[in-house]
């Protein structure tokens, strides 16, 4: 298999993968919001949108590459209610997600444009990572309860 063609299968798997969490992103907005958490619901509205926008520009990249597109079932993922379970699962599959894609980067597999695209996804996944540490290092230092009741006062004020 030409690296070509690998890039090509890596892009693909991309797609599949960031639409799903892009979805399941959509759902815990909808769960968190409707637990009365609006802020949290807002950002992960704005990170599954996020998500969707490199999903196109990796389908369009396929594309330039001379790829065929695929529509693939994506694996069942689980949906949270308690927000901090949530958290730290998303922050382990964001760890996970970045080791993976640190390790294709080294590769060497990845053309030029395909790699610079990469480098901007990969730059937007530690972000969320790091937000995700931050919440859960907070959560940590102040309780569970102390922090879910910060969330809320925060939606209350407006911020």
């Amino acid at each position: 298999m030409s690296d070509k063609e690998k890039t090509i299968e890596f892009l693909q798997f991309l797609v599949t993968g960031l639409a799903a969490n892009s979805f399941g992103h959509r759902i815990q907005s909808k769960i968190f919001a409707g637990l009365g958490f609006q802020s949290l619901g807002d950002k992960y509205t704005a990170h599954a949108t996020e998500e969707l926008d490199f999903v196109e520009q990796f389908m369009d990249r396929i594309l330039d590459l001379g790829g065929e597109l695929k529509q693939e079932a994506a694996p069942e993922a689980p949906v949270f209610t308690d927000i901090v379970e949530f958290i730290e699962h998303d922050y382990n599959v964001s760890v996970e997600g970045i080791a993976y894609l640190n390790d294709v980067m080294e590769s060497g597999i990845l053309d030029t444009t395909t790699y610079d695209l990469m480098k901007v996804y990969l730059k937007d996944e530690e972000e969320d990572m790091y937000w995700s540490e931050q919440q859960l290092d907070l959560c940590k230092m102040i309780g569970k309860q102390n922090y879910l009741t910060q969330l809320l006062i925060n939606d209350q004020n407006g911020n």
